[in-house]
C-alpha cells in the first residue's frame, strides 16, 4: 500500500495538469493531520466505457424475428439496433451514419441481420460475438431503398427502390448481381404512369421462381424469376401498404390505404375473390363500402386445424374519433379489436415453422408501439399479453432525475420485490415468455444496486440486467384537476406539476424523501402492511427571500422583510401587493396567500404494502406570489430530521413531532454582522445565533401547520421591486444538505451532530444539531437547531460532501435501522441509532477530513482545526455538473462529470488527478439533470427520454465485461423442412424449389454497374470476412470454404508432384547421357 507524504507535495510532485483546463491540486501548509495517509487508487485502477443500454427504444421504426433463434430486434430513426432475447440478453448497436432503420431481416439461425437505412444503405450484422460489428456495407448512390426482402435459406436479397426497380444482393460478397427486374417490364405496356415505390417483396410459397411486386399505386405483379417476365398482373384502385401469402401459395392478400383487405386468386387477376373492410360499414347494392382509415399492415397466418388468422392494424373509421389505435385479431367468425395505449409502428407474428409453405402455427402477436412492445398470447381466450421482463417502463412518466445506489443492504431488494409483486394487477398470460433467445453472460458482483428514476420507479440493477421492482405514484397525494385550466402548479412550471425534482433515500432505514416541481414534500416510510383509513398529516411552510436593503429611518430603521421573489417579470414599484393578480387567481381575481400550489387530499382510504406517506410539507404563496421551487433536499432517519432549501432559505422539519424546526431566509443564515452583497459574497467573520428557540417542540398540532417565521413576521409589506429578472438568476440559493457527527467548532473534543449547508455562491455553513435522547425523549422534547455562521468558501456552487476518517475511510452518515412501523408500540419501543464513526482507535474518533466539491473545485478540510488540507482547481473554462465521492474495490475518491464532457476521478484525501476523459459533449439538459456516480466505478445517465445508458470507470468491470454480457446466437438445429409426401413428389405437388445461384449469379447474369453501389467493408477486415464465411452464410459456406481450402491445397500438392515429376525426369535424362558417354570407354580410359 502505497503511503501519500505531504513533504512530495510540498516538493512539487503533485502538479498535475487536467487536459481540460489549468486545473492544479496542492496541499496546504499547516495541516499536520494530513502526513501520512495510505491511498492505494492509481490511474491505472481507472478505464472508462459504456457498459449496458436499458429502457424503450427511442423513437422506434422498424422489427424484426428469427423464429429459430427466438431473437427479436428493434431499429430506430436515429439509427440505433436494439437486440432482445431472453431476460438478461438485451444488445445496443449504433450505426455511425445515424439515419433512421427502414427495415430490419434476419438471416434465420445464422446469426446475422441486415438492417436498410434511409440514407440508402444497407449493412450486415455479425450477431455471433458478444458486442455485434458490421461486416459488410453497401451504398446505393442512384436509387433511394424502399423495401428488402430475403427469403428463408437464400443468400440473395431483394431491394426494392423509389424507381420500382428491384436489384438483387448477395448476402456473402455483398455485391449486387446483374439480374434487375426494371419497373417497365413489370407493368403493363399500355400504362402511362410510374407505379410509384415498391412496397412489397415476397415469393410464393409454394413456387420460389414466382416474385410477388407490389406498388405503391395498388398494382401487384407476380414476376417469373427464370422467363424473366410476368405472369399476372393484379389491379386495384386504392394505394398498397402490404402483402401477405396464404401457405399454400394460392391466395394472398392485401391492405389499402382505404380500410379494405382485397384477397386474390393467383389464377384469377381480373378482380378480387373478396373484399373485406373489418371497420368499415357495408354499403348494399354492390357500392363500395365506406372508406376508412388506411391499414397499414395485414398478416396471413393459417393452422393445421383450425381456421386462419388474418392480424392487422389501422383501418379503423373516420367516425371514431378519439379512440385508442388498435390491433385487429380476425379469427374465423370472430373479430377481436385490441387497444393499445400508443400508435403501432409495426407488428409480427410469432410462428411455430420459418417455412412458409406450411401451416404456420401463430402463437403470439409481437406489437411494437411508439412506446411500448407489447406481446399478446393468441393460444388463449381473451388474447391476454405476456408479461414483460425488460424494464420498458421507465418513461411511463418523464424522467426528471435519476438516482443511482450500490452496495444497498441485502434485505432491501426482496423486500421492495414482495411489495412490488403485489401492484400487478393485470391477468398476464401463463405461458413463458416467448422471446428465449441467447445465453446470460457469467459475470456477477458481490453488491446489490438500486436506481430511482424520478416519478417512482424502483429498479434492481445486475451486471447487465435492470428489473422493475416497485412503483411509487406520488400524484395519489393529492386531488386531481379535471382540465387544463383547473391544472395546478401551473403558474411555476409548464410540466406534469408532480413531476419529481429530488429524491433523497436512506437505504438503512427505508424512508424516502422526495421534492416536487411544485415546492412540495412527501415523506414515506416503508412498510409491509397495509393502512386504512389514515388522515395526512400536513405542514405548510413559507420560506422568505429578504434583499439587502432596509427600510427608511422613517419607519423606524429595522430590516423588512420582503416577500418571496415570483419567477415571472417585477411589478412596478407602484403596484403593491393588493393590486396584484396571480397567473392563476380565482375568478374574483383575489391575490393568492398563503395556499399550496396543490390540492392535498384529507385522507387515503388505503394505502398498500410498501412505501406510505407519513408527511406531506408545501410551500405557500406569499401575496401573489408563488413559492421557489426546492433546490436540496436530505432525510436523516437518525435523527428524524428533513432540510429543504431554496433561493429564500431553508427549512428544517422534524418528522417525529411532525413540526418545523426551523425558517431561515438565506441572509439570515449568515447572521446580521454579515454586511456582504448577494451577489459577491465576500469572506466575513460570522457570528452564533441563537436561533434555537425559534419552534417550540411543544406547539399544538393548529400550530405545527405554520411556519415560525411567519408566526413571528409581519409579512404585509410592500414587495420591493429592485430585484429584477437577473436579479433572481443570480440570486444565491441553498444547494445541498449534509448531515453528520462532526466537530462543529476548533474546541470540540468530539463530534457532535451537525447539518452542513452549502450554497450556489460557494458558501460552507454549519449548524448544530442538538437531538434528545432516543426513545419517549426524543418524541416529546424539542430538537434545537444552532446555526455557527460560515465555515468557508469554494469557487463555484457547492455539489458534494463527504466524512473521512483519519485513515481515509469513508464515514457513512448516522441512520437508523429499518423496523416495520407498529402503530400501538412505536413510542415504547427504543430506537438504535447507527453512528457515522466506525470502531476504531482513539486517534481515528479525534480526526476527521471533510470532503468538499463545487462546481469549480474540490478542497479537504481537517477536523476540528478547520485548516484546508488540500486543494484541487477541478476546471476553469467549464465547471461541474455532478459530483460524488464514491467508494472504489481499492479506496476512495472523487468523480466528476463536466459540462464540456469530461469525466475526471480525484483521490482523496490529496486530491489527484486519477482519470480525466473526454466522454461526450454536453447535447442535452436531460443528460445534466440524470446523470449521477454510485460506488465501485458505475454511473448512468439518460441518453433519450426512454432509455437508460450505464457505464464504468472502472478498470477492472472494463476487463471483466465479456463475461459479463450474454450471448445473441447460441447454436440451435433449423427445424426439418416439411415433407412433401408420395404423390406430391410424384405429381409435382408440394413446395418448388430455385437454383438462385445459377440464375442471380455472376456467370448466369453479369456484373452490375459500379456506380449504381459502393461496396464497403466493416471494420474487422479481412477478419471480419473470415467471420462472415464462418458464421453468417451458413453450412453451405462453410462447406464451400473447405472446399476451396481443399482445392489450394490439392493444387499445391499438383505443383509439388508435377515439379518432383520434373526433377526426376531431369535426372533420368542425365543419367542416360552420362551413360551413352562412358558406354565403350574402357576403365583406364575415364
Amino acid at each position: 500500500m502505497k503511503k501519500f507524504n505531504i513533504r512530495k507535495v510540498l516538493d512539487g510532485l503533485t502538479a498535475v495538469s487536467s487536459s481540460s483546463s489549468t486545473s492544479s491540486s496542492s496541499a496546504q501548509p499547516g495541516c499536520k493531520e494530513s502526513e501520512l495517509i495510505p491511498e492505494t487508487l492509481q490511474s491505472e485502477h481507472f478505464q472508462l466505457c459504456k457498459t449496458v443500454r436499458h429502457g424503450f427504444p427511442y423513437q422506434p421504426s422498424s422489427l424484426a424475428f428469427d423464429p429459430v433463434q427466438k431473437i427479436l430486434a428493434i431499429g430506430t430513426q436515429t439509427g440505433a439496433l436494439r437486440l432482445f432475447g431472453r431476460p438478461g440478453v438485451e444488445c445496443y448497436c449504433q450505426h455511425e451514419s445515424g439515419a433512421a432503420v427502414i427495415q430490419l431481416q434476419f438471416l434465420i439461425n445464422e446469426g446475422a441481420l441486415v438492417s436498410a437505412l434511409t440514407d440508402d444503405s444497407i449493412h450486415l450484422w455479425n450477431l455471433r460475438q458478444k458486442r455485434p460489428a458490421i461486416l459488410h456495407s453497401l451504398k446505393f448512390s442512384r436509387e433511394r431503398i424502399t423495401f428488402c426482402h430475403l427469403p428463408f435459406q437464400s443468400k440473395w436479397l431483394y431491394v426494392g427502390t423509389e424507381r420500382g426497380n428491384i436489384h438483387l444482393v448477395n448476402v456473402e460478397s455483398f455485391t449486387l448481381s446483374g439480374y434487375v427486374i426494371m419497373w417497365n417490364k413489370a407493368i403493363e405496356l399500355s400504362t402511362k404512369t410510374h407505379p410509384g415505390p415498391v412496397v412489397h417483396i415476397s415469393e410464393n410459397p409454394m413456387d420460389e421462381g414466382k416474385l410477388t411486386i407490389g406498388f405503391e399505386c395498388g398494382i401487384v405483379v407476380l414476376w417469373d424469376l427464370k422467363c424473366k417476365k410476368a405472369d399476372y398482373r393484379y389491379n386495384y384502385d386504392e394505394a398498397i401498404h402490404s402483402v401477405a401469402w396464404h401457405h399454400e401459395g394460392k391466395q394472398f392478400i392485401c391492405s389499402h390505404s382505404d380500410g379494405t383487405l382485397t384477397v386474390w386468386n393467383v389464377r384469377s387477376p381480373a378482380k378480387p375473390v373478396q373484399i373485406i373492410t373489418p371497420h368499415g360499414k357495408q354499403a348494399k347494392d354492390g357500392k363500395k363500402p365506406e372508406p376508412c382509415k388506411p391499414i397499414l399492415k395485414v398478416e396471413y397466418k393459417t393452422t393445421k386445424a383450425g381456421d386462419p388468422f388474418m392480424i392487422l392494424s389501422g383501418g379503423l373509421s373516420y367516425d371514431t374519433v378519439g379512440r385508442r389505435p388498435c390491433l385487429t385479431v380476425m379469427h374465423g367468425k370472430s373479430t377481436a379489436v385490441l387497444e393499445m395505449d400508443h400508435p403501432v409502428v409495426d407488428f409480427l407474428t410469432l410462428c411455430e415453422t420459418p417455412y412458409p409453405s406450411e401451416a404456420q402455427e401463430p402463437y403470439a402477436v409481437v406489437a411494437l408501439l411508439e412506446k411500448d412492445l407489447v406481446v399478446i398470447d393468441l393460444a388463449q381466450n381473451g388474447y391476454p399479453i405476456f408479461e414483460n421482463p425488460y424494464p420498458l417502463t421507465i418513461h411511463e412518466s418523464p424522467v426528471t432525475c435519476c438516482e443511482y445506489f450500490a452496495d444497498c443492504p441485502a434485505d432491501l431488494i426482496p423486500a421492495l420485490y414482495t411489495v412490488g409483486s403485489r401492484q400487478k394487477r393485470q391477468a398476464y398470460s401463463k405461458k413463458e415468455w416467448p422471446l428465449s433467445g441467447g445465453h446470460c453472460g457469467q459475470g456477477t458482483q458481490s453488491y446489490q444496486e438500486m436506481i430511482i428514476t424520478g416519478y417512482g420507479l424502483f429498479l434492481h440493477a445486475s451486471p447487465v440486467m435492470l428489473q422493475v421492482l416497485y412503483k411509487l405514484k406520488t400524484a395519489k397525494v393529492f386531488e386531481k384537476y379535471r382540465n387544463k385550466e383547473d391544472k395546478p402548479g401551473k403558474d411555476i412550471v409548464d410540466e406534469d406539476p408532480f413531476a419529481i425534482q429530488t429524491i433523497s433515500w436512506c437505504l438503512e432505514s427505508r424512508m424516502l424523501c422526495v421534492a416536487g416541481v411544485s415546492a412540495h414534500i412527501l415523506i414515506y416510510r416503508f412498510s409491509q402492511q397495509e393502512v386504512t383509513s389514515e388522515v395526512l398529516q400536513l405542514l405548510e411552510v413559507k420560506l422568505l427571500y429578504e434583499p439587502n436593503e432596509t427600510e427608511s429611518p422613517e419607519a423606524g430603521g429595522e430590516p423588512v422583510a420582503a416577500l418571496p421573489t415570483p419567477n415571472v417579470t417585477s411589478s412596478s414599484p407602484a403596484n403593491t401587493p393588493d393590486s396584484q393578480a396571480s397567473a392563476s387567481s380565482s375568478p374574483s381575481d383575489a391575490v393568492r396567500d398563503n395556499v399550496p400550489c396543490l390540492r392535498v387530499r384529507s385522507s387515503l382510504p388505503k394505502q398498500s404494502p410498501g412505501y406510505q406517506v407519513e408527511l406531506v410539507v408545501q410551500l405557500l404563496w406569499v401575496s401573489g406570489e408563488p413559492p421557489q421551487q426546492i433546490t436540496s433536499l436530505a432525510i436523516n432517519s437518525s435523527y428524524g430530521l428533513v432540510v429543504f432549501g431554496n433561493s429564500s432559505g431553508l427549512a428544517v422539519v422534524d418528522y417525529f413531532q411532525k413540526t418545523v424546526l426551523l425558517n431561515m431566509g438565506m441572509l439570515q443564515l449568515y447572521g446580521s454582522s454579515d454586511q456582504r452583497q448577494l451577489r459577491s459574497p465576500r469572506k466575513t467573520k460570522q457570528t452564533s445565533l441563537g436561533l434555537c428557540d425559534i419552534s417550540e417542540g411543544s406547539t399544538s398540532s393548529e400550530d405545527r401547520c405554520k411556519s415560525p417565521t411567519s408566526d413571528t413576521r409581519d409579512t404585509s409589506f410592500s414587495r420591493s421591486s429592485s430585484v429584477t429578472s437577473i436579479d433572481r438568476e443570480s440570486r444565491e440559493a441553498i444547494t445541498l444538505f449534509h448531515v453528520s457527527e462532526t466537530f462543529a467548532r476548533k474546541s470540540d473534543g468530539g463530534a457532535t451532530p451537525c447539518l452542513w449547508v452549502g450554497t450556489s455562491f460557494g458558501s460552507v455553513l454549519l449548524m448544530v444539531l442538538n437531538v434528545p435522547p432516543a426513545g419517549e425523549q426524543r418524541l416529546l422534547q424539542p430538537v434545537t437547531v444552532t446555526p455557527t455562521g460560515t465555515l468557508l468558501r469554494l469557487k463555484g456552487a457547492i455539489l458534494r460532501m463527504a466524512f473521512l476518517d483519519a485513515t481515509g475511510a469513508l464515514l457513512p452518515g448516522p441512520s437508523e435501522p429499518w423496523r416495520e412501523p407498529d402503530c400501538a408500540n412505536d413510542k415504547e419501543r427504543p430506537r438504535k441509532r447507527r453512528t457515522a464513526s466506525p470502531p476504531g482507535s482513539q486517534e481515528a474518533s479525534e480526526i476527521q477530513f471533510a470532503v468538499i466539491c463545487s462546481d469549480k473545485q474540490a478542497k479537504v478540510i481537517a477536523l476540528p482545526s478547520q485548516a484546508v488540507a488540500f486543494k484541487h482547481n477541478i476546471t476553469e473554462t467549464s465547471f461541474v455538473l455532478r459530483s460524488d465521492v464514491v467508494q472504489m474495490s481499492g479506496g476512495v475518491c472523487i468523480a466528476c462529470f463536466c459540462a464540456n464532457g469530461h469525466i475526471m476521478t480525484l483521490s482523496l484525501p490529496s486530491l489527484r488527478p486519477l482519470l480525466d476523459v473526454s466522454y461526450f459533449p454536453l447535447t442535452d439538459m436531460r443528460i445534466a439533470r440524470t446523470f449521477c456516480f454510485s460506488n465501485h466505478g458505475q454511473a448512468l445517465f439518460l441518453t433519450s427520454p426512454t432509455e437508460i445508458q450505464r457505464i464504468t470507470y472502472s478498470q477492472e468491470t472494463c476487463e471483466n465485461l465479456q463475461e459479463m454480457l450474454g450471448d445473441l446466437f447460441t447454436p440451435v438445429e433449423t427445424p426439418e423442412a416439411p415433407n412433401r409426401g408420395f404423390f406430391k413428389g410424384l405429381f409435382g405437388g408440394g413446395a418448388q424449389s430455385l437454383d438462385r445461384e445459377d440464375l442471380f449469379g455472376e456467370a448466369a447474369a453479369g456484373k452490375a454497374a459500379r456506380s449504381l453501389a459502393q461496396h464497403i467493408p466493416g471494420p474487422g477486415g479481412i477478419e471480419g470476412m473470415k467471420g462472415a464465411a464462418s458464421g453468417v452464410v451458413g453450412e453451405l459456406a462453410r462447406a464451400r470454404i473447405a472446399l476451396d481450402e481443399r482445392g489450394q491445397k490439392l493444387g499445391e500438392l499438383e505443383e509439388r508432384t508435377a515439379a518432383m515429376m520434373a526433377s526426376a525426369d531431369s535426372f533420368s535424362k542425365h543419367a542416360h547421357e552420362m551413360m551413352l558417354k562412358y558406354k565403350d570407354k574402357k576403365w583406364y580410359q575415364l
